[in-house]
This record gives structure tokens, C-alpha cells and sequence, in this order.
């Protein structure tokens, strides 16, 4: 554990990665039990047909949002986090750490108890187990993510291509029990789903993750592979877990790729992929709290804060509030993509695509343009009958555009004034 990986300052160029590391990490972290429920609820909503096309639009939607954070990441060398103080201000920011950082630690108690909870069902031990392998997992998930990115990089280039086989034996055991594909596209919709609402789902199953891949993206060693490496995650990784809990809803009635094996009867292959599965998400999830704790606290410690927040992870596992926590957190997933949408939006119109250095930067405390932006931005979010994420990152950008020129407007008549 040598490295801090930069928690408070550029990523340098010669620490810059490939195109497989990025990749695998970034797959991992998309790999994610929660996707495939969202994959359910469209598989009995569409035909199978309207259900791939909304899974291409939704995800290549998500794809293109993640790659332009992960391009300014690459030109910056900045996180999400580090980027907010550009746009939100110094103090300003810290409004964005929470968001984040609270969004981030409510999924880790989520994983950590779910993990459990499936643990003990699939294997028949006593529910009094739940809790002491709660502590357990959620102490254990942290440590590669204590390490870094060369800790999460190595789990995932083991349990990447591990889950893809995984999957693809269960989706060609699935299209066999059901008799082929050419039934699945005779397959006709159960319930009603608008195809806006579908996107909307779809988009919202890891657009807070995809506003933080920028952790990771800003170790990208060139423009190409910070793109490459997101769209492969967020396009094409979270594409085949909708698709992959679609096709388990349709046919076996299970969104979960871990039931779906189990009624395959591949006991061993599930409890692998459910190892697998909520690690390479969770290691990512609790990174992401440590980074956004560190600029909120502007401290280094990276791996201090990392080992805090699986400590207040696990606890809200044990104690039950992650069941009170997953809407919550699935309303944030409202008031998150504005912070994107600002991010790029001062990046690009106000410091003309290249941030100055952070540590010779003078920043106010606000920037209430951006601050401004992002409020009206999460209210139209917020209200928006349709795809409130693409509203919310649309919305921040023409909103930070417009004040801009309004504060430009103003200033230049106080200036003509004197």
C-alpha cells in the first residue's frame, strides 16, 4: 500500500494506465447485482425486441454521459470530487462530497447485507450467522479498494472474465430451457411500461456511478482509452446486466443472476458469481466514499477514511437501515447527473477545456454560478415527467451557460459604469 493515489491532486502523467486495467476495473464495477432487478422489470414490459432497443438506447445514453466525465478526467488528471471545486467553489464543493459520498456509503450497506442475507439462504445456515458475516464481508470488501487502483485491478482481472463465463453458460442454458431465441421474440408483454420510463430506468441504475468512474478514467493514459474503457463498462457491461435480468425474469421469473443459476442448478458457479459479483462492486463503491471524504475533509488519508467508511457501512448493514435507504438513494439518483452536467459545462465554457493547476488555482469559496446551475438543474430533474437524468445533466449545462453570460452581462456594465 505505497500508493494514495492522489486523493487531493492531479493523477501524474507517468502513473498514467492502459487500456485492460481501466477496462477491468471499471467492468467490475458495473458488474452489479442491482442492474439485473432493473433488467426485470423491463423483461415483462416490452417484447423482446422493443426490450433490446431500449436497453441499446438507455445504455448507450449512459455510455456517452460517463465518457465525456471520463475525457475531462483524462485532461485533467481530477476526479469528480477535485473537479467540484472548479465549479461548485471551495466550500461550495463539500456539497457534492456529501451527495456522493453518502449516495456511495448507502449502496455499500446494501451489498454487504445483501451478501449475507443470500449467503445464508442459498446454504441453509442459521439466520444468527447474518450479522457476524456482515462485519465480515463488509470489513473484507474494503481492502482492495485500501490498496487502490492496483488492488481493485488485480480482483478484477480474475473476476471479470470469471463473471463472463459465468454468464454466458446461464444465458445459453436459459435460451435452451426456453426453446431458443425465436420464441423469446414471441414472448408477449405482461405489464405496462412507457418507453421514456424505461430509459429513465435504465439510465438510473448506475448513473451515480457513472458521474464517480472519473476515479478511475483519470488514470486513463490517453483520451481514447478514458472512452474506450467507459463505454465498454457503462455501454456494454451494464447493457448485458439488463439484458442478463430481463432474460432471467422472462424466462425463470428471477432478475438475480444468482437465483437464475440456482434454478439452473449450478450451486457452485452461483455462490462464485455472488462472491465475485458484489465484490468488484463494492471495493469500488467504498473507493469512492474514501475520495469524496478526503476533499470534504481535505485530508490525504485516504486509506483511513476508506477503512471509516466500511465501519459505517457494515454498522448500517447490521443494524437494518440499508432497507430504509435504497429510496432514498434512488431519489438522489435524481440529484446527481446535475453535478455532471455542471462539471462539464464549466470545464468547457468557462476554463475552454483545460483546468489550471489545483494546487496554484484561487477559487472563491462559492461559485454560485455553478451552484445556482445545479439547483435549477435537480429542480427540473426533479419535476421532469420524462428521463429526469438527461433532463437534470441537459438542464445544469444551459443553465450554467446562461448565468455565465448573465454574471458577464453585469459585469461589464459595472466596469462601462466607472
Amino acid at each position: 500500500m505505497t500508493q494514495s493515489d492522489y486523493p487531493l491532486i492531479e493523477v501524474p502523467k507517468s502513473k498514467r494506465r492502459g487500456l485492460l486495467p481501466m477496462a477491468f476495473i471499471l467492468l467490475g464495477f458495473t458488474f452489479f447485482t442491482a442492474t439485473m432487478w432493473a433488467g426485470g422489470t423491463l423483461g415483462t414490459a416490452f417484447s423482446f425486441f422493443e426490450l433490446l432497443l431500449v436497453i441499446l438506447v438507455g445504455n448507450l445514453l449512459l455510455g456517452t454521459y460517463a465518457s465525456c466525465l471520463a475525457f475531462i478526467a483524462y485532461k485533467s488528471g481530477l476526479n469528480s470530487v477535485l473537479m467540484g471545486r472548479f465549479c461548485f467553489g471551495e466550500i461550495g464543493s463539500k456539497l457534492s462530497d456529501f451527495i456522493l459520498g453518502f449516495t456511495q456509503i448507502g449502496w455499500y450497506a446494501w451489498g454487504t447485507a445483501t451478501l449475507a442475507i443470500v449467503l445464508v439462504k442459498v446454504t441453509g445456515t442459521p439466520d444468527a450467522w447474518q450479522t457476524p458475516l456482515m462485519v465480515l464481508f463488509g470489513m473484507a470488501f474494503c481492502i482492495t479498494a485500501m490498496i487502490g487502483f492496483r488492488g481493485m485491478d488485480m480482483l478484477s482481472r480474475v473476476a471479470v472474465p470469471a463473471m463472463l463465463i459465468f454468464i454466458l453458460i446461464s444465458l445459453y442454458t436459459g435460451l435452451v430451457d426456453v426453446g431458443g431465441v425465436s420464441v423469446l421474440f414471441g414472448i408477449e408483454p405482461t405489464q405496462s411500461l412507457s418507453f421514456t420510463a424505461a430509459i429513465t430506468i435504465v439510465i438510473g441504475t448506475f448513473v451515480s456511478g457513472a458521474t464517480q468512474a472519473t476515479n478511475w478514467s483519470r488514470f486513463a493514459k490517453s483520451g481514447k482509452i478514458a472512452i474506450w474503457a467507459t463505454m465498454a463498462a457503462f455501454f456494454i457491461g451494464n447493457g448485458l446486466m439488463v439484458l442478463t435480468g430481463a432474460l432471467g425474469t422472462l424466462i425463470y421469473q428471477q432478475a438475480d443472476i444468482v437465483d437464475v443459476m440456482l434454478a439452473q442448478g449450478f450451486v457452485v458457479l452461483a455462490v462464485l458469481m455472488l462472491f465475485l459479483n458484489i465484490w468488484t462492486t463494492q471495493d469500488n463503491t467504498i473507493y469512492n466514499f474514501a475520495v469524496a471524504g478526503c476533499n470534504l475533509l481535505r485530508t490525504d488519508k485516504r486509506r483511513t477514511i476508506t477503512v471509516i467508511g466500511a465501519v459505517i457501512g457494515t454498522t448500517m448493514a447490521v443494524f437494518g437501515m440499508y432497507n430504509f435507504l435504497i429510496p432514498f438513494l434512488v431519489l438522489l439518483g435524481t440529484f446527481i447527473p446535475p453535478i455532471g452536467g455542471v462539471i462539464m459545462a464549466d470545464f468547457w465554457l468557462r476554463h475552454k477545456g483545460q483546468y489550471p493547476l489545483l494546487a496554484n488555482a484561487q477559487l472563491p469559496d462559492f461559485n454560485w454560478i455553478g451552484l445556482g446551475s445545479y439547483a435549477i438543474a435537480s429542480a427540473a430533474a426533479y419535476v421532469s415527467p420524462i428521463m429526469p437524468p438527461i433532463v437534470g445533466v441537459l438542464m445544469a449545462m444551459v443553465s450554467y451557460g446562461i448565468l455565465s453570460f448573465l454574471a458577464f452581462r453585469k459585469a461589464a456594465k459595472a466596469l462601462d459604469a466607472q
